[in-house]
């Protein structure tokens, strides 16, 4: 070795002390480290790193709290709690990679503590040590992600796809059956079927974004691959003769998000001269697809039983599969705590929703905030639950759990070939543009435009979900000033109506032949995507709490009057003498999304309200009804128009939006925006209205002006009882928060109030 004279006279002491200086690992990034052993807890276990593309253990000699520290900060977590030596999760396999690993405590990684070198050990697998980290994340470190434990790319499993064999197999869309292909530094492979199990299945049918797997007519298969065997010109059998064709053997728990995280073995272990799968057959996957993602001919496979309690939905979600987690339990919905939080609880989740495994796990209510009650927290799935519910979890809040906290999925979704049929042309960014769909035109695939009649809110949405581009932000009637793809301006799609929840454009119902008002060109159909949104709720509880009935004389409502809050009969009235009777109530309208709600409009369409002395503006903001019980309509409210500003916000966080002198208009995410009883318009007129048992209903954005991550929660329903004198409100709950048949009983519910005259 070469060295430079005063390099060399440095060492020289350090030599003849017989002390080598303390070396430390060098690698381009910061290492990957994981946490791995029994039990399915993210925060405790075998200690691994990755080096070389392989992962390898850390001998326990020198090992102490701050190196265990150290550890724990890079692995997301604030701090350690203690650490194991002795290989107390059990030792684990391949090198040893660091030993007398020294650290200060400050660093951010443990390739920057000072150890004997990569590889240098004394120890053996019985001193692997082991890690307990506080469970509590670091603010930063906000999601647990399958990537994270693939390390390089060129090194690893990175993609699995199914390759059909059967005639009847490659038709279908999605591809649920064929040979299993593995894509393994950078290079698609098979997988030799011997010692294939069902446990490997799963975990390739939830990379695909199936929930289960079903077992696989072998001796079909088996005669396909002996056919082309037998065929001395078949390309198959040549290839199947070079270890370069093959991954020799995967082996998985069935639990594992990734085939990545499994035990796989790319040669045989004697060395690449042995064939890699003698006398085998390349493994073959039959996955069973989520009831969204079956065809619509095909019957279910068999009766679906009533789900039981806790059931669980995904909310807030830009893209299909992915959302805050929320359980029905006690008939009311709430969220999961993201303590204990990981890819295994999040994959139970998503294939109790017909969806794969988790490719990640989510804290710090990424995917924003939930009102009402938290739950669970310290959810342990061990993988093979059937629902969330069947997992060991603390119920209700524990350990200082907030909506803060709020845990979130996005699951693997199987792939329908649906993004390649519909694009955008002509925005100024790949957000925007005119929507262009693919159809097929007298048994010929064509592209073209989408009439804009009837083009809504609902439609762009499902567009933009379909392109992958999340949520609808505007949807655009009048595209003449964006030219579309030459060819394409033919409108081959109209008279199309979404509920919203649809995967494609083509799942909507259109025309049969293509009716558009205003014949080909433009103008068509166009969208602005984005990848956040607000959510309005409306506070169902505050309503209830602070109901009553006002006998209000005619000479204080001159200017509620000019403003059309009250009722028609109202015109008739002998003025100023008489009065109205009024149900009031304070409204407070939270912000629970992960962007600002601000108007439609600039402000130059705002409109200045003399009476009330400031700027509206949106002119149908809310609705306020009373109705029968079978849902007519008996007494409105008439709140014609809103001045939009946060009333208030979160300790710690500004408020942003102010009505007052003109300013800028909006509700600040996560905060909300209150109309106190007392103002005037906050009210419905019931003068007219006969005692009896009604339905009271307020609903937020009811025209869908302004989009929003989820339009279900936007109607707060109340049962209410008035008896000429007096009026109760009670089992007041947003649209989504109960089942339909979970009403509660007068006598049952706790904060009723008697609100006299």
């Amino acid at each position: 070795i070469m060295w430079s004279l005063p390099a060399a006279l440095l060492l020289l002491p350090l030599l003849l002390l017989g002390q080598a200086p303390p070396c430390r690992p060098q690698s381009p990034g910061p290492v990957k480290l994981r946490l791995v052993g029994p039990g399915s807890r993210p925060e405790e276990g075998r200690l691994e790193v990755l080096h070389q593309g392989q992962w390898g253990t850390v001998c326990d000699d020198d090992f102490a709290l701050q190196e265990a520290t150290v550890a724990c900060r890079q692995l997301g977590f604030e701090t350690a709690m203690t650490w194991a030596h002795s290989a107390k999760y059990g030792p684990g396999e391949g090198p040893i990679w660091l030993d007398n690993v020294r650290c200060v405590g400050t660093e951010s990684s443990l390739d920057q503590c000072g150890s004997n070198g990569w590889g240098v050990s004394d120890c053996s697998h019985s001193e692997d040590v082991g890690v307990v980290c506080h469970p509590k994340r670091q603010r930063g470190f906000l999601s647990e992600r399958v990537s994270n434990a693939l390390g390089p790319q060129s090194r690893r499993l990175e993609e699995v796809r199914l390759k059909p064999i059967l005639a009847s197999t490659k038709r279908r869309s999605p591809v649920t059956e064929g040979a299993v292909e593995v894509k393994y530094e950078g290079h698609w492979r098979q997988v030799c079927d011997q010692g294939w199990t069902r446990n490997n299945s799963r975990v390739v049918c939830g990379m695909l974004g199936f929930p289960s797997d079903a077992p696989v007519i072998s001796h079909y298969y088996r005669k396909v691959w002996n056919s082309k065997m037998n065929d001395p010109k078949s390309r198959l059998m040549s290839l199947t003769k070079k270890n370069s064709f093959w991954i020799h053997r995967v082996n998985c728990l069935g639990t594992e998000p990734h085939l990545a995280n499994c035990q796989v073995q790319v040669a045989p272990a004697q060395g690449k001269l042995r064939p890699a799968c003698p006398g085998g057959m390349h493994a073959v996957v039959n996955c069973v697809a989520g009831p969204r993602f079956r065809p619509p001919t095909s019957k279910p496979e068999r009766k679906e039983s009533p789900a039981e309690e806790p059931r669980v939905r995904l909310r807030s979600g830009a893209q299909v599969g992915e959302g805050r987690v929320e359980v029905l339990l006690n008939r009311q919905w709430g969220t999961v705590c993201d303590h204990g939080w990981n890819l295994i609880s999040a994959s139970v989740v998503c294939r109790q929703l017909g969806f794969g495994s988790a490719r990640e796990a989510l804290f710090g209510a990424q995917l924003g905030q939930a009102l009402g009650p938290i739950h669970l927290s310290e959810v342990r799935c061990r993988g093979y639950e059937q629902t969330l519910g069947d997992c060991p979890s603390l119920k209700g809040p524990r350990n200082g759990c907030q909506h803060e906290n709020d845990a979130a999925v996005r699951c693997n979704i199987p792939d329908m070939g649906f993004r390649n049929q519909v694009r955008l042309a002509g925005g100024r960014s790949p957000e925007e543009g005119v929507v262009e769909v693919q159809v097929e035109v007298n048994g010929v695939q064509r592209w073209g435009a989408v009439c804009s009649d009837h083009w809504g809110l609902n439609e762009a949405m499902v567009a933009c979900r379909q392109l992958g581009l999340g949520f609808a932000n505007h949807a655009i009637k009048d595209t003449w000033y964006w030219q579309g793809t030459p060819g394409a301006g033919e409108v081959v799609m109209s008279g199309v109506r979404c509920s919203g929840t649809e995967l494609a454009l083509q799942q909507c119902q259109r025309h049969g032949p293509v009716h558009c008002s205003h014949g080909a060109g433009r103008p068509s159909a166009g969208v602005s995507c984005t990848d956040s949104a607000p959510d309005l709720v409306m506070n169902a509880q505050l309503v209830q709490e602070t109901a009553y009935l006002e006998d209000r004389p005619l000479s204080q409502l001159y200017c509620a009057h000019e403003e059309n809050c009250l009722s028609q009969s109202a015109n008739r009235m002998d003025w100023p003498y008489g009065h109205r009777r009024l149900l009031r109530f304070s409204s407070q309208i939270h912000n629970l999304g992960r962007a600002d709600f601000r108007p439609k409009t600039g402000r130059h369409s705002w409109i200045w309200h003399q009476c009330h002395r400031h700027y509206h503006s949106i002119e149908v903001f809310t609705h306020y009804d009373l109705l029968t019980l079978n849902g007519s309509k008996v007494a409105e409210g008439h709140k014609a128009s809103f001045c939009l500003e946060d009333t208030n916000c979160p300790t710690g966080m500004q408020r942003r939006y102010a009505c007052a002198n003109f300013g800028e208009q909006g509700v600040t995410v996560g905060c909300w925006d209150t109309y106190r009883h007392d103002i005037d318009c906050q009210w419905v007129d019931i003068t007219d209205v006969g005692p009896g048992d009604y339905i009271f209903q307020v609903v937020v954005n009811p025209k869908f002006e302004v989009t929003e991550s989820d339009f279900s929660n936007n109607m707060m329903q109340c049962r209410c009882k008035y008896d000429g004198q007096r009026v109760w409100l009670h089992n007041c709950h947003t649209e989504d928060s109960y089942r339909a048949n979970a009403e509660l009983s007068l006598e049952q519910e706790q904060r009723l109030r008697n609100n006299l005259i």
